[in-house]
Parts: C-alpha cells; structure tokens; sequence
C-alpha cells in the first residue's frame, strides 16, 4: 500500500478525520517508509503501547489491520542507530511545554511534528497535510502559544529550531535583525 493509499484508508478508518490534527497523524504514520533511517518509525519515540493506543484512539476501524505492518516499521526504525547529535527529544519537549491542552493524544502530536521534522520538505508536506493552512491550524489549536511566538509566521521547521537555538543560546541570524538576513526569503518566503 503506497502512502497515498494508507493516508486515506486511515482517514476512512478515523472517527473524525477532518482534523487537521488527525491528517497529521495519519500523514505522519502513512509517510514513513519514505523517511530516513531511525525517522522510519511510524511515529518515532512512541512506544508500541503507545501507537497500539493512538490507532485505537484515532484509526479505531484500522487499528487491527494496520498494527503488525505498523509494529514492523517501528521495529525495523529502532534497530538503527540514531544521530549523535539530533534534535528530536528536544523539539519534543519544546513542543509538550506548549501544548495548549494537556492530553495524551498532544504527545502523539508532539512526537509526530517532531518525527515529520526529521524529514527533508516543508513540515505541512512531511506531516502529509494538504496545505501550510492546516498547519496554521493545527499548530494555533494545539501548540497556541508557540504559534504565537511565530509572529512573523516563519517557516516551521526553521522556526523550531530557531526556538531550540534561542533556548542553547546559541546565535542563529547573521545579522541583529531578520530583517536585514541574506536568507530571509528562505525563511519567510511561500512554501510551493
């Protein structure tokens, strides 16, 4: 089944899939064989009780079917060495410190905007959204104040890791003001 196919069987099998938040996960869980090494897992840093409960939760029509396929990518995900330096338990943790409702299903989130953010596009394309709107959305219902804090509505993955650098203090513009950056269409330009 390609990801297009599992994207929309797990849509059918969701009890509410207009929510962007449940087009992300399924996004998320649908794109993993195209991710890179330890990222294959269907959701990285869930453990397999956990994704037993988010198909059951989200995908309740698909849970059964899906869970061996499912248990084998995060297998096969785990058996692979993660980077020495990745960022992935600490966009994590940025992302729980503002989540704007304390739910088990906004760690499943957080786990899978950060697993999506591992990959090489736009997150809305990694997340598997049909839009950078949905994220918006997504991220203004479920992480408001960190949507907040993207005032200039920069590009998300970028904006992550500006937030990680800022949180290191570590200087991240080449200037004292984004502004005047050379890579400020990069950062702020549409994402086609």
């Amino acid at each position: 089944m390609n990801a297009t196919d599992l994207t929309r069987y797990l849509l059918a099998s969701a009890r509410t899939p207009g929510l962007p938040e449940i087009q992300a996960l399924a996004g998320t869980i649908a794109l993993a064989p195209r991710r890179q090494g330890p990222w294959r897992a269907p959701v990285t840093g869930l453990e397999a009780d956990e994704l037993d409960a988010l198909l059951n939760d989200c995908f309740p029509r698909a849970a059964s079917s899906l869970c061996p396929l499912l248990q084998g990518w995060r297998e096969q995900a785990q058996s692979l060495p993660r980077p020495a330096h990745d960022e992935f338990d600490d966009l994590v943790t940025l992302l729980l410190a503002h989540q704007s409702t304390p739910a088990r299903d906004s760690r499943w989130l957080a786990c899978a905007i950060a697993t999506a953010s591992m990959a090489d596009n736009h997150l809305w394309q990694d997340l598997g959204l049909p839009s950078r709107a949905e994220l918006n959305e997504l991220m203004q219902k479920r992480f408001t104040s960190l949507k907040r804090k993207n005032v200039g509505d920069m590009k998300w993955k970028k904006f992550f890791y500006r937030q990680l650098c800022q949180q290191a203090e570590v200087p991240i513009c080449k200037s004292p003001s984004c502004m005047a950056c050379t890579d400020y269409a990069l950062c702020f330009g549409p994402e086609n």
